[in-house]
């Protein structure tokens, strides 16, 4: 991913938006920034017309055709945008047309137009400017190395640009291009632990052409991806997210101990998640908060709202008041999970007793969570030795699994 500051900070939205107020991009100019990151017509027309075809090599060799002889400027700093318009409340729209303004109509992908999402685009999109660089196009060619992407959404928008643009390594067409972030989202903190802020600034109009410049040109920091496979009673319907698939077959090859014939009863879901993964109460607000935007989108109108809505669900699900509610929706996660783990430097899987309080079990990626809370603080050198563990960073192969209890946090373990 692009980073865009190297300080982790776990701050309020409100200070988030004065702080990215956007004063340095009023000093940036325009047509510079146009320029600097502009894609070549034929090609960006050429990666667009290729995705609602579906067609890569006919588009290409058109392309090329419609070229003629003229030679075209390579590209400095080539960078596309996947936005979300439907995050941000009122500004996913706006901030649509703000960038169109800034690069170009064929620049910006809208999330919620079949043809111009993620899968689309690596299969098609970035396939014909493949093709055109095979065909001997050294703008393609440039533009392929050097092109990076920026995506406004949510943290959940993130995720599914980032998975799809992992399949570009499993298929073995390096290089992935990294991504930068605009946060619209309400909790945003995979955007805030590099740094892009977690919040979108009031001052927007300007700060989105600080962000354009910053991705052409910040450094690279790397990102650990996890795969997750769930399993749930044959024959249930749900409705998956972009980042989670059906498996034929269920895979718990982990040495566990499992019995067979139960998996033949199971159909098994297999993901891919970057910020963190969690069983619980945090969960099950989440999941009502996500079912509420869809069946009233009026409702969830911009980040504040949403944390108030957020907090309604919290307080509804007994996270401040569970010794006063006894339903048994709320009964303690020690009663219906067994947690096991696998150290640093052990090889085996260990079970870890959960908490009778504990509401729920997170493994973290970042360090960042829950709108950007930082479950360690800043622990020093000599607590970590004494306690086993090891300092939590976003690219060690590690998670950080904790159990938050009564709106509070009691680590469980460093797995």
């Amino acid at each position: 991913m692009a980073e865009g500051e190297t300080r982790i900070a776990a701050r309020s939205s409100l200070m988030d938006g004065f702080k990215g107020c956007g004063l340095s991009g009023m000093n940036i100019d325009k047509e510079e920034l146009r320029r600097k990151v502009s894609i070549p017509r034929y090609i960006r027309t050429a990666m667009v017309k290729a995705m609602k075809d579906k067609d890569t090599d006919g588009v290409a060799a058109s392309a090329l055709e419609g070229k003629g002889e003229v030679e075209e400027v390579e590209p400095e700093a080539p960078l596309v945008v996947f936005v979300n318009s439907r995050s941000g409340g009122r500004h996913g729209p706006e901030l649509k047309v703000r960038l169109q303004e800034l690069m170009s109509e064929e620049q910006v992908f809208d999330l919620n137009i079949k043809e111009e999402r993620p899968f689309e685009f690596v299969q098609y999109g970035l396939a014909c400017l493949e093709r055109l660089a095979e065909l001997g196009d050294n703008c393609a060619k440039v533009t392929r190395q050097k092109l990076r992407v920026m995506v406004a959404g949510g943290d959940g928008t993130v995720g599914w640009v980032l998975g799809s643009l992992a399949e570009l390594s499993v298929q073995k067409r390096e290089p992935v291009p990294p991504v930068g972030i605009i946060p619209l989202g309400t909790g945003n903190d995979l955007s805030r632990s590099f740094g892009w802020g977690g919040s979108f600034p009031l001052v927007w109009r300007s700060a989105v052409k600080s962000s354009l410049l910053k991705a052409t040109n910040n450094p690279i920091c790397q990102l650990d991806s996890w795969q997750i496979m769930l399993s749930m009673p044959a024959g249930e319907k749900l409705e998956l997210p972009h980042s989670l698939r059906r498996e034929d077959q269920c895979d718990f090859s982990q040495d566990l101990d499992i019995d067979p014939k139960a998996l033949e009863k199971l159909s098994c879901i297999k993901g891919v998640f970057y910020n963190y993964f969690s069983i619980g109460m945090d969960a099950q607000v989440a999941y009502g908060f996500h079912h509420l935007r869809d069946q009233k989108p009026y409702l969830a109108r911009g980040p504040i709202t949403n944390k108030l809505i957020y907090s309604g669900y919290s307080c509804s699900q007994g996270w401040f008041c569970t010794p006063c509610i006894g339903g048994p929706g709320l009964r303690g996660l020690n009663n219906i999970v067994k947690l096991y783990i696998k150290r640093f430097n052990h090889p085996g899987w260990e079970q870890i007793q959960v908490p009778p309080d504990v509401r729920s079990i997170v493994a973290l990626n970042l360090h960042n969570y829950g709108s950007g809370r930082n479950p360690w603080g800043h622990p020093k050198h000599e607590y970590l030795q004494k306690r086993g563990f090891v300092e939590a960073h976003v690219d060690d192969s590690l998670l950080e699994v904790f159990g938050p209890k009564a709106g509070l946090a009691c680590i469980i373990c460093d797995g």
